[in-house]
């Protein structure tokens, strides 16, 4: 198994190499929001239907979810730089799909790839961030897909609505970026040493360890809960508001995703310091009233009072991402942490993907209205099934003081 250089400190150079390495996570997860403002946009260009259009969205999670299978511990053997690199390089023909798409199959095209090279990018860049700096990268880990994100969603909204060439520049803007980071990508430290078992580390596979598997168990629910709302929105979001609200600027579907990205960085940020569980209970409380506010408002047609329920299942999302991994990751050694962060997001994106998409072939039958009631009264169930089991795994314990910060 790969072993972790022998560079404990972090220096002013591991810093900016932190740095260089969370803003190529940022960007990759920008891209993955890029098209969300755009959906609207396709489908009046060329006509399809709702379930075609998170049949794309899906075709992006699936094939992430299977890069993540094939190649999520492929940097504990091959290194980390190499990974990266390989991901980018397919990152960047993404984008150049996306330039020339003329139809839905050169789009199914662009996602199929770009879901791929975001696979691969995930778990190796995550378990450099926990390389270069174990304080600081759960952290990371944490924000810079929100971030990501948020940047990809409203920069393209922005762009849409106050730039030329709307289907083109923000993937333009992307794709200079990938190849600037590929190119400087090997100026940055290796951070652990190849070792033998490549070929056998590309069987399908989660590794989960031993001592990590109840904590899995006990984070899933409220995970699955908080993936599929970020599923929802970065798929029907723009329709929705348009058959709830009749509005039809595109800035309101990046302003939706911003709303529930930042309000989730700004909580993860706030909470970085309290106890995981702490994070948990709040993320399992905020996403079951944020999704109450947020169906509220679809049913009433109220375009503010979605952006209320919107920040606050925000800050659900981001407390219970936040929770789970820092619960989690201390829970693998170094050898472990490509794996386990390959698995996690596995799950993760299951959740992110499968329901989006059942919804999407809904729609058909019984409206996009009725489809958000049902969608968000699960996530609701999920949410508070996760809020039970954490408070009755805290009575069990004799730890519901160290969720409120009494002892450690």
């Amino acid at each position: 198994m790969s072993q972790p250089l022998q560079n404990p400190k972090v220096d002013a150079r591991d810093r900016g190499h932190l740095g260089f390495l969370a803003f190529v996570l940022l960007c990759f997860f920008a891209a993955s929001s890029t098209p969300t403002p755009l959906y609207h946009l396709y489908q009046q260009h060329w006509g399809f239907s709702p379930a075609l259009l998170t049949l794309i969205f899906a075709v992006y999670a699936l094939s992430l979810l299977v890069a993540l299978l094939v190649v999520g511990s492929l940097s504990d053997y091959l290194g980390r730089r190499p990974v990266i690199f390989a991901a980018l390089l397919l990152e960047a023909l993404s984008m150049l799909l996306f330039i020339c798409a003329s139809d839905v199959s050169w789009l199914l095209s662009a996602r199929l790839v770009q879901g791929f090279a975001t696979g691969m990018a995930t778990s190796a860049l995550g378990a450099a961030l926990l390389d270069t700096d174990p304080t600081q990268g759960p952290l990371v880990n944490s924000i810079a897909p929100m971030f990501g994100m948020t940047a990809g969603a409203l920069g393209t909204s922005a762009l849409v609505e106050f730039a030329p060439l709307p289907l083109l520049l923000a993937y333009a803007v992307l794709l200079t970026a990938f190849v600037a980071q590929a190119l400087y990508l090997w100026r940055t430290q290796e951070t652990v040493t190849p070792q033998p078992g490549v070929w056998r580390s590309l069987l399908p596979s989660l590794h989960v360890p031993q001592r990590a598997r109840a904590t899995l168990w006990l984070v899933l629910p409220a995970d699955i809960a908080a993936w599929a709302l970020g599923g929802f929105f970065l798929s029907l979001t723009p329709s929705l508001l348009a058959a709830a609200t009749g509005s039809r600027s595109v800035l309101n579907g990046g302003f939706a995703v911003a709303a529930l990205t930042i309000s989730g960085a700004v909580t993860i940020m706030k909470l970085r310091m309290r106890p995981p569980r702490m994070a948990l209970l709040v993320g399992c409380s905020f996403l079951a009233l944020g999704v109450l506010v947020i169906l509220a408002a679809v049913n009433l047609g109220l375009l503010w009072l979605f952006f209320v329920g919107t920040v606050v299942a925000g800050i659900g999302f981001g407390s219970s991402f936040l929770g789970a991994l820092r619960l989690l990751l201390p829970l693998a050694h170094a050898h472990e942490r490509a794996g386990l962060m390959s698995a996690f997001y596995v799950l993760s994106y299951l959740a992110f993907c499968v329901p989006a998409l059942i919804a999407g072939l809904s729609v058909k039958h019984v409206g996009l209205i009725a489809t958000t009631n049902i969608y968000g009264l699960i996530v609701v169930s999920l949410a508070l099934t996760a809020l039970v089991a954490l408070l009755v795994a805290l009575r069990q314990s004799g730890k519901v003081s160290q969720v409120s910060g009494v002892r450690s």
